[in-house]
This record gives structure tokens, C-alpha cells and sequence, in this order.
């Protein structure tokens, strides 16, 4: 099927042109989001009658998505979520919650600007690009932890699993430093003893002096 880009669409061409999809792609997403039209000579017409209006609208919004590009790259966005220890999450994090994320923030975004290879399914730092126009992107990152305090650690470089090496080094230490006061109560005991030895007589000792 061929239609006609109302807007520059990745990956398949820039506005104005005409191009082959299949008639699903074209149904279900193209036409229905506005991104282009059915190529019939009609349609083709009222492009080209359109044309000086149509990009200088795109120039307009391009740069308002430029300027708000400038703001959101290299934001990053805090989301807490219920883990194990080894990091994996109890769910998942999607582009929804990317997109509250940073509307909580003070970024306005939608979910259809959320772009993720597949749902986050670890704690840790995430990259994810969001699109603000046809030709324009930013990139922000995902602090995915269970808390404000691990996200702080977290955004300090530390992974999850260096976190967790280091409490389980701080409980060994801990181990340790137990063991050893009581082996040195226990070397006290001992050195008390010996000395309650010394001083107190032998059995029968003291009889035979009075004697």
C-alpha cells in the first residue's frame, strides 16, 4: 500500500514522500496517528497545497521539542520498586511509569513518547529514549531502586551488587569483632584463674603448717 508522509517517520522516510507499507502498518498506526495519508491522487494534491503550511508547522514544533530536549537529556528520574536481593524486580518498570516519572518531575510526556527495548526488570540505572518529535530525541535515565537511600547510593556508581557486597563485608566484620571480644573474655577468665591459683594454698597445705 502506498501513502504519503505527513511527517518524518523512522526508519521509513521524511515528509512529503511517498512510500510502499504494508496495509496493516498503514491501518493501524500511520493513518489513524495522523502521520500520513492514502497516496490517491486527491490526497497527493492537497498535500502539495499544503506543503509550505505543514513545514513550517513541523519547524515550529521541531524547535519547541529542541528546547524542551535541551531541558529532559541526561535527566534523571527516581522509581522505587519492591526487589530481591539480587537485584531482580517484583514486576516490572514501564514507559508508563517513565512517563510519570518525569511528569512528576515537572516534565510533561506521554507514553507513546517512551521508547524501551523491553519492560526494566533490574535495579540499577536504565537509559531510555524518549521522542519529542519526528526529529528530535532526548535521552533520560531510570534510577530504578527500593528506596531513596539506595537510589542515592546508586547514583553514586555503586551497582546493586557492590551494595550487597559491602553489607554482607560490614556483617562478616561484625561477625568477627564478636568472636574476638569473646575470645578475649575468655583469655581473661583464664588469666584470672591462674591468678586465684596462686594465691590460694594447696589442698592440705595450711593443715600441716598447724600441725
Amino acid at each position: 500500500m502506498q501513502v504519503i508522509l505527513l511527517e518524518r517517520v523512522a526508519k521509513l522516510g521524511q515528509m512529503g514522500e511517498v512510500v510502499d507499507v504494508k496495509p496493516g502498518f498503514a491501518r493501524n498506526y500511520l493513518l489513524p496517528q495522523g502521520k500520513a495519508l492514502s497516496a490517491s491522487e486527491q490526497n497527493i494534491a492537497d498535500f502539495a497545497s499544503r506543503k509550505a503550511q505543514l513545514e513550517a508547522d513541523n519547524l515550529e514544533t521541531r524547535k519547541e521539542a529542541e528546547a524542551m530536549a535541551e531541558k529532559l537529556n541526561g535527566q534523571t528520574f527516581v522509581v522505587i520498586r519492591q526487589a530481591a536481593d539480587s537485584g531482580a524486580l517484583y514486576g516490572s518498570v514501564s514507559t508508563r511509569d517513565a512517563a510519570d516519572a518525569s511528569t512528576e518531575a515537572g516534565f510533561t510526556l506521554d507514553r507513546k513518547q517512551v521508547a524501551l527495548a523491553s519492560p526494566i526488570k533490574y535495579l540499577g540505572l536504565h537509559d531510555v529514549i524518549v521522542t519529542l518529535h519526528p526529529e528530535v530525541t532526548a535521552t533520560i535515565s531510570l534510577n530504578v531502586a527500593r528506596s531513596p537511600e539506595e537510589a542515592e547510593l546508586q547514583a553514586s556508581g555503586k551497582s546493586i551488587q557492590e551494595l550487597a557486597a559491602e553489607e554482607e563485608a560490614a556483617a562478616d566484620y561484625e561477625i568477627a569483632e564478636l568472636f574476638d571480644d569473646i575470645g578475649s573474655a575468655a583469655s581473661d577468665d583464664d588469666a584470672l584463674a591462674e591468678s586465684v591459683e596462686e594465691v590460694l594454698p594447696e589442698d592440705g597445705e595450711g593443715d600441716d603448717e598447724n600441725n
